[in-house]
C-alpha cells in the first residue's frame, strides 16, 4: 500500500475551495480533512459551538438534534478515543452509528476505499475515517471519485488529524483562561514530531488561528523532527519557533507541555524504535523543573512517555482534553450536519 495518495502532492487549491468560515452555511455538507481549509472565524466559531455542546452535556446529557441522521465510522487503524468520542458525540446529539474497520470489510476482499465510502454514504448522512494513507480522506471527499456526503479526516497516516487539533486548541483556551487563552503563550511539542500528524495539525492550526504572539518549541530526538512542510506553514503566519533536544531546557518557561508518543508502528525496524522510545520521560521529576502555571497534554495513548505518577498533579489536563474531545465532534457533526444551533 502507498504511503501517500496521488491527491495529497497538490490539494492546496482544493482545500481553498473548501473554507470553512464564522458563516455556518460554509460547513452545512462540507468535509473536514486539513485545518488548511480553517479561517480564524471559522475556529472562533467551532470553538463557540463546543462550549455550547459542553453545557449540554453537563445540564441534560444531549438531545435530539441529530435523531434519524446515521454516523459512519470507518478506521482501517486502530483507534479508542477518536472512534468512542465520535462514536459518543453523535448518540448524545440523538443519531446512530454504524461502525466499519478494515478487518471485517470488504477491503479485505479487495475493495477499494473510493468504492467502500461511496457504498457507506448510501446508508449514512456523514462519515469519520482513518486511513494509513497520507492523503486519502482528501482523495474521498474531493477526488474524481468522490463521495457527496461530509467525511471528516480522523488521521491520514502521518498527515494530518484535523479533529484532535481543533478540540487541543478548545483544551488549551479553556485550562489557560483565566491567563487570557492561547495568546502569547509558549508551547513545547515533545516526542516524535515526524511521524505525530497530532503535532502537525495542531502547529499549523494555530498559525492560521489568527490568535497572537504564539511561540513553538519543538523538542525531539534528532532522527524525529518536526517536518519542514509545517515549519514552512508556521513560518508563512510568523510565529516564532525553536528547535530543543534538551527537556529541560525546553520547558523553562514554557505554558503548555504537548506529549506524544514515539510511534512503532512508523518505524521500519524495532531496532530504530528501540533507540528512541525511551529518551523523553515526563515523571515528577520533571514537572518539578516545570512552572507551576504550565499544563501537560497528549493524545494518547501513551507508553512510557509520561508515568502515572503525574497523572495526579492538577497540571496534568490529559484526561479532561479527552473528554474535550467529545464536545468538540459534536459540535463538527452539528455543524456538517446544519444542525449548529436549534
Amino acid at each position: 500500500m502507498p504511503s501517500t495518495s496521488p491527491l495529497a502532492e497538490n490539494t492546496s487549491n482544493t482545500l481553498a475551495e473548501n473554507t470553512l468560515t464564522e458563516n455556518p452555511a460554509t460547513w452545512t455538507g462540507s468535509s473536514l480533512v486539513s485545518v488548511k481549509q480553517m479561517t480564524p472565524g471559522g475556529l472562533r466559531l467551532l470553538l463557540s459551538v463546543s462550549e455550547e455542546m459542553k453545557r449540554l452535556v453537563r445540564t441534560s446529557g444531549g438531545d435530539d438534534r441529530l435523531k434519524h441522521r446515521v454516523l459512519s465510522n470507518v478506521f482501517y487503524e486502530a483507534s479508542t478515543r477518536t472512534s468512542c468520542s465520535f462514536q459518543s458525540a453523535m448518540l448524545r446529539l440523538g443519531g446512530r452509528v454504524v461502525c466499519v474497520d478494515a478487518q471485517h470489510s470488504s477491503a479485505k476482499k479487495g475493495e477499494t476505499l473510493s468504492d467502500t465510502m461511496r457504498c457507506l454514504e448510501c446508508y449514512a448522512d456523514v462519515s469519520v475515517l482513518r486511513h494509513p494513507v497520507t492523503g486519502s480522506v482528501a482523495e474521498v471527499a474531493f477526488g474524481a471519485n468522490a463521495v457527496s456526503k461530509p467525511v471528516l479526516n480522523a488521521g491520514d497516516g502521518v498527515g494530518e488529524h484535523p479533529s484532535q487539533a481543533l478540540l487541543d486548541v478548545f483544551t488549551i483556551e479553556d485550562e489557560l483562561r483565566s491567563a487570557g487563552g492561547l495568546a502569547g503563550k509558549t508551547v513545547v511539542l515533545l516526542g516524535d514530531l515526524k511521524h505525530g500528524r497530532t503535532v502537525h495539525s495542531l502547529a499549523k492550526l494555530v498559525a492560521r488561528s489568527g490568535i497572537e504572539g504564539v511561540k513553538f518549541r519543538f523538542c525531539s530526538p534528532q532522527a524525529l523532527p518536526m517536518p519542514q512542510e509545517v515549519r514552512d506553514e508556521v513560518a508563512k503566519y510568523g510565529l516564532e519557533m525553536e528547535d530543543f533536544t534538551d527537556l529541560k531546557k525546553a520547558v523553562d518557561g514554557a505554558d503548555v507541555l504537548y506529549v506524544t508518543r514515539v510511534q512503532k508502528e512508523r518505524f521500519e525496524t524495532e531496532a530504530l524504535y528501540d533507540e528512541v522510545k525511551d529518551l523523553y520521560i515526563v515523571d515528577p521529576t520533571v514537572m518539578a523543573a516545570c512552572p507551576s502555571t504550565m499544563i501537560v497534554l497528549h493524545p494518547l495513548p501513551r507508553v512510557n512517555e509520561i508515568t502515572t505518577a503525574v497523572d495526579k498533579d492538577p497540571r496534568a489536563a490529559y484526561f479532561r482534553q479527552m473528554e474535550n474531545g467529545m464536545f468538540v465532534r459534536m459540535a463538527l457533526l452539528a455543524l456538517v450536519l446544519g444542525k449548529a444551533s436549534l
